[in-house]
């Protein structure tokens, strides 16, 4: 198991940040059965007066809010239950509606989203260093833990880690729903943003990291159409004893392409050590080689559209590796039409 489990990670980091209804700058939603109205997360201002904290006047607290960003709720119709999904729009939606934006799509929305959205800003800022697109954050089942909720989306079958314990009380832990999952984005989730934003449906990029990561390899090898990119962190292959691995060849045992490019990147410490007093390498399992295997095999069908890329990112480990991955996956992905700043360029 990987040292540092996505379990304490979220337990820190899963904090969402206050997204607020976006001025309608888009056609509106057609009614359909899979979205709901907007979320009320707007800024409305906490009630607490001002006062005075060492002698400087502190006015009332509001929430903090992204702009041109929305919440909505959509019914996963196979699954029976309701997910929460962000979309941020990029600089200048509205000013010009004449453009249509690729869309990526990130799991583990609630401390991802808010990630990406700034980092492509940052990347963005200086003009056309990269390219604008829609975001849209695939947040966790509504009245599920984010655990709980990961744990049983993104993987594929249901012989999870043993000795886990729920941290629902009075459900079991439970796996294996990834193929609901999928159904659910491409049928539910796709209409909506269809519909609703300019979005470049054929210019879609798949992002997640660590299960998010194994899901995206899922997708990949049974549906890669769905994406046109995938950039994927840390995938989990070792979940069920490597199960993915016979996934894989099961799934393109008769397939003659395999049409999509695929960004595959791990931090520098994800991998086994013999200093075991290193604490930030994994201390039983060896997720670069896992992941370089699959990738290799991946490369030995010659699919005439299938690209891979597989690198590693020094110096960081499972948790910290993940703001590397989405800098180097859109700048990979959403290549803007200028060189890049230099480092000292401002």
């Amino acid at each position: 198991m990987v040292r540092r489990t996505w379990g304490a990670a979220l337990a820190v980091s899963v904090l969402l940040a206050g997204c607020s209804q976006a001025p309608q700058a888009h056609a509106p939603a057609t009614a359909t059965a899979t979205a709901t109205a907007t979320a009320s997360l707007a800024s409305t201002p906490v009630p607490v007066s001002a006062s005075t904290v060492s002698g400087v006047r502190v006015d009332a607290v509001q929430r903090y809010v992204l702009d041109d960003t929305e919440v909505r709720t959509v019914h996963a119709r196979n699954l029976d239950r309701d997910y929460q999904i962000y979309v941020s729009l990029p600089p200048g939606y509205a000013d010009h509606p004449e453009r249509s934006y690729p869309v990526m799509y990130v799991t583990d929305a609630n401390y991802a989203f808010p990630l990406i959205r700034s980092i492509a800003r940052r990347l963005g800022d200086h003009g056309d260093g990269t390219e604008d697109f829609i975001l849209v954050g695939l947040s966790y089942a509504m009245g599920d833990t984010p655990v709980y909720s990961r744990r049983r989306d993104y993987t594929p079958t249901k012989r999870g880690p043993s000795g886990l314990t729920s941290d629902m009380p009075g459900r079991p832990v439970l796996h294996g729903e990834a193929e609901g999952y999928r159904q659910f984005i491409k049928d539910d989730v796709f209409p909506l943003v269809a519909s609703t934003y300019r979005a470049d449906m054929s210019r879609g990029i798949y992002v997640g990291h660590s299960y998010g990561g194994l899901l995206g390899y899922d997708i990949l090898i049974h549906d890669p159409g769905m994406f046109h990119d995938y950039i994927l962190g840390s995938p989990s292959l070792q979940f069920d004893h490597g199960v993915e691995f016979t996934r894989m060849r099961e799934a393109l045992a008769s397939r003659k392409d395999l049409p999509a490019r695929v960004l595959v990147l791990l931090g520098g410490f994800e991998t086994l050590s013999k200093n075991k007093n290193d604490h930030r390498f994994n201390d039983e399992t060896d997720m670069i080689g896992d992941n370089r295997r699959f990738v290799a095999e991946l490369q030995t069908k010659h699919y005439p559209n299938l690209s891979v890329t597989i690198d590693t990112v020094p110096g960081e480990d499972h948790l910290t590796v993940f703001p590397m991955i989405i800098t180097r996956g859109i700048l990979w992905s959403l290549v803007g039409k200028r060189t890049p700043l230099s480092a000292t360029g401002g």
